[in-house]
């Protein structure tokens, strides 16, 4: 006797799928083309199906803000822990920080995420603080060996990390909403002029 055909079973796509699709929409439509309705309908999925894996969008944007965070952060530890002078290394931490230009789709999700994060529980602030904290932690590490090979003054490490990452912020925001006169290239060039000023040692009369 024929078995009747076996009914098939709505498997989710797998987690990293929906994340990459999400980042995908962000970057071709803008944050106002991510619903959770087009998402389900470009991996397959119900806007309920995925409410049931990331039960709110804010979750998913999060989550997909780590997703992005981790492949950051990859290519940061790659870059950093190359056989290079430090200084070598430190142009290439703030140039992989800076935004690629208006609307980069990386900074136009964190910058949703922190807008949204006012209304954000305790798990959810401790998770974007972790992000925050690696690409402290990594610049205060390498700010500190510079000093100790003698390729920059001697600055408190930690307290110059964070003023150097808030004029980052700053100027990356701007980068990244488009302002007039702060373009990519002009952001990067005041950066090292202020790097150039603030951490070189002065050459020798």
């Amino acid at each position: 006797m024929t078995q009747p055909p076996a009914r098939r079973r709505n498997i989710a796509p797998p987690r990293e799928s929906v994340l990459v699709a999400a980042m995908a929409t962000i970057a071709e439509h803008g944050l106002d083309g991510l619903t959770m309705a087009g998402l389900g309908r470009e991996v397959g999925m119900s806007s309920g199906h995925l409410l049931y894996y990331f039960r709110t969008k804010d979750e998913l944007l999060l989550q997909t803000l780590e997703w992005s965070e981790g492949r950051l952060g990859a290519e940061r530890s790659a870059l950093l822990s190359r056989q290079a002078p430090v200084a070598e290394r430190l142009d290439a931490y703030v140039d992989l920080y800076v935004p690629e230009g208006p609307r980069d789709p990386h900074w136009t999700l964190w910058l949703e995420v922190w807008n949204r994060s006012q209304n954000a529980d305790a798990d959810a602030r401790g998770r974007q603080a972790a992000i925050e904290g690696a690409w402290h932690r990594d610049l205060a590490a390498l700010l500190a060996e510079g000093i100790s090979r003698g390729e920059f003054r001697s600055v408190d490490p930690d307290r110059f990390a964070s003023r150097l990452r808030a004029l980052l912020d700053g100027f990356s925001v701007h980068v990244a909403v488009g302002i007039p006169g702060t373009g990519r290239e002009q952001v990067l060039s005041h950066v090292r002029e202020f790097l150039r000023d603030a951490l070189f040692p002065s050459p020798a009369p």
